[in-house]
């Protein structure tokens, strides 16, 4: 079992999670996350470098773990067939 990231946090786990998702996901600056944010008390941008430096390799290390590899399977009914390349 992974230990808890967030365990020694002020800031309550989602609001971490919401401000390195914006900041990934959307073409925004620490300033725009930190300037959404503000109202669930996180005032630096500072902070928000922070957490996305910290949080963000754990974060996609967990989110694309259950990926598998499905390159070169053709699901045909049931069954599960290799394509040949040329």
């Amino acid at each position: 079992m992974r230990r808890d990231p967030f365990k020694y946090h002020r800031s309550p786990r989602g609001v971490i999670l919401l401000a390195v998702r914006w900041y990934c996901r959307f073409p925004l600056s620490y300033q725009d996350v930190s300037d959404l944010l503000a109202e669930r008390g996180v005032m630096d941008r500072a902070t928000v470098f922070r957490w996305v430096q910290k949080f963000y390799p754990e974060i996609a290390s967990r989110a694309y773990s259950h990926r598998g590899s499905h390159r070169g399977l053709l699901l045909k009914g049931s069954e599960v067939e290799p394509i040949r390349s040329f």
